[in-house]
């Protein structure tokens, strides 16, 4: 069993292609890359923590019908765009606004928001949120897991910590 994790997806939400400019023609077109992604990669027996703001616009029965198809067992961290639709959808093991857990060993707080400090900080506890859409510039140990930070599929946890390596790496200046 893997566990991932995920945010602001923002199904039937027409924002998202004009603030965010995600590269789809369409609000269809983005769902429906969205659903691909997260079938490509997460099982049935999987765990997915997705951390808020999943879906705003359609109704009640298309967040049951998005969630009915998305594999996993699904965990909600509700985000400030989350209505009573989603958060009372069928489909969610849990609902909650914080959550504390561990994966491979790591300590992890779990928010829609990111925290400026959390629960654990000063033992190596990871803070992974949403909701800034990777226009937060983050503090050692916390991690943007949403969609326009790490892409349209869920990801794991090491690829979520190497992510920060990686956008380092691409920045740093060529020495002669």
């Amino acid at each position: 069993m893997a566990v991932w994790f995920t945010s602001d997806t923002h199904f039937g939400d027409p924002r998202i292609l004009r603030i965010d400019k995600r590269p789809y023609p369409d609000l269809a077109a983005h769902d429906a890359a969205l659903i691909a992604a997260w079938t490509a990669v997460v099982a049935p027996e999987d765990e997915v923590w997705h951390l808020g703001d999943f879906a705003l616009g359609p109704s009640d029965a298309r967040i049951a019908e998005i969630l009915a198809v998305l594999p996993g067992v699904k965990h909600l961290i509700a985000g400030n765009n989350d209505g009573p639709g989603t958060l009372k959808a069928p489909g969610w093991t849990s609902v909650a606004h914080y959550a504390e857990t561990t994966v491979d060993g790591r300590r992890l707080v779990l928010c829609h928001y990111a925290f400026r400090t959390w629960n654990g900080i000063g033992r190596g506890a990871v803070n992974l949120h949403g909701h800034s859409h990777n226009k937060l510039k983050p503090i050692p140990r916390q991690y943007d897991v949403g969609v326009d930070a790490q892409g349209p599929a869920p990801v794991g946890l090491a690829a979520i910590l190497a992510s920060r390596r990686r956008r380092t790496a691409a920045h740093k200046p060529v020495e002669p």
